[in-house]
């Protein structure tokens, strides 16, 4: 079997409400998802999901190969990008190729991938996160109530713009999980928007109140000065990792101390989790997967020994994709359809040329010109007449 060529999708995810954290708030209801299918010259196809805008940068080096030698060709894909870098876009190629070869793999043993990796439980257990930041307290509660009818016991929050405000957001979510644990566990997302002082103090603050498991992404992702301030200061973990590019972008972080849950991105692929998993496992630090469309990693955290919690946004699936899995029982059962267990119907989703996301100005993605540069929290500013206002001081 080899590798021929490969065709990429767009469809997007219908959430039904807006999304978005301290950076900003998407747009719409809606959000872009890309597919990547793989082709080869036996008619089987491999399915990877993520951006992948620069697949032609490393498509080259998994072209006509046979794609059951995952490992091989992930490392061929890096050193073709030696001298210009593999991080970014580059590595969302590399990471969407590598679930494609992991999928064709299992699927030409005839078996779910978790199957493939050596697990033994489909079971991979979760917790909630609602991307909830643009909600109000109703809405709220009403999301994760629907997390709380399948068996979440935990959960993790978008904040960190005021204090008061995410306290009592937490508040009102950990009485929704009290049906399913006396204890909910809580966790808080920054999204890199403190400096370590204001994490501190914003941290300290919410532990008189709440025991957060995690406060998650407090400072930059590459501080690792900072990060391990930060966890020198609070009780709660300290949690990072999920846009790091490279294993090799965490060495600093383990080294300085800086993390106690070890955060990998779905979009990165399949080789790369396992391989920040063992170099966690040899730190004795568990390792949380951050979601992404279909959780196609959930068949890896099933195979690994220090898995924590699975990260799971969604419970219904992006238009035109079809996912054998269910969220139940607080997590993840995965299916035993061959591969990933993504199936495609490409009638229903709008087939385009592989891009890069186009640049905008404003949103979750974008880092915004004050973050980690402000003396107070921000509260919402004093909107115009007739003017609704977001969480994030933004008029709606």
């Amino acid at each position: 079997m080899r590798v021929t060529g490969y065709r990429s999708l767009l469809t997007r995810h219908e959430w039904g409400r807006l999304t978005g954290d301290a950076n900003g708030v998407m747009p719409g209801h809606q959000t872009d998802v890309h597919v990547l299918i793989l082709e080869t010259d036996e008619g089987l196809e491999g399915i990877g999901v993520g951006a992948h805008g620069d697949i032609d940068r490393v498509f080259g080096a998994v072209e006509g190969q046979d794609p059951r030698a995952v490992t091989a060709l992930y490392d061929r894909m890096l050193a073709c990008v030696f001298k210009t870098g593999h991080a970014g876009s580059a590595f969302g190629a590399i990471g969407a190729i590598d679930m494609a070869l992991w999928d064709l793999k299992a699927k030409a043993a005839g078996e779910p991938l978790w199957r493939t990796l050596g697990a033994l439980d489909r079971f991979v257990p979760g917790y909630a996160s609602g991307l909830d930041i643009a909600l109000d307290d109703d809405a709220l509660v009403r999301l994760y109530q629907q997390y709380a009818d399948r068996g979440f016991s935990s959960a993790k929050l978008k904040g960190g713009h005021d204090v008061r405000h995410d306290l009592r957001r937490l508040l009102a979510v950990r009485e929704v999980l009290s049906r399913n644990s006396a204890y909910p566990a809580l966790m808080l997302d920054a999204n890199e928007s403190w400096n370590r002082t204001q994490a501190v103090r914003f941290v300290t603050e919410l532990e008189r109140s709440v025991d957060l498991a995690w406060i998650e992404e407090p400072v930059r992702r590459w501080d690792s000065g900072g990060l391990a301030a930060v966890r020198q200061h609070i009780r709660a973990g300290v949690a990072t990792g999920e846009n790091l590019t490279g294993l090799e972008q965490y060495r600093p972080l383990l080294a300085a101390d800086a993390v106690d849950i070890v955060q990998i991105g779905n979009v990165w692929g399949i080789t790369h989790f396992l391989r920040t998993a063992a170099v966690a496992h040899l730190y004795d630090l568990p390792v949380s997967p951050v979601t992404y469309h279909t959780n196609p990693v959930a068949h890896a955290a099933a195979a690994i020994p220090n898995h924590l919690a699975f990260e799971v946004q969604h419970l219904t699936a992006p238009v035109g994709l079809a996912i054998d899995q269910e969220i139940m029982d607080g997590g993840i059962v995965l299916g035993d359809e061959p591969g990933i267990g993504i199936r495609v119907d490409e009638e229903h989703i709008n087939a385009v040329r592989a891009a890069n996301p186009v640049a905008k100005v404003a949103g979750p993605h974008v880092r915004p010109a004050r973050a980690g540069l402000r003396l107070v929290p921000d509260l919402p500013r004093p909107a115009a007449a007739g003017t609704a206002v977001l969480p994030t001081g933004k008029p709606a």
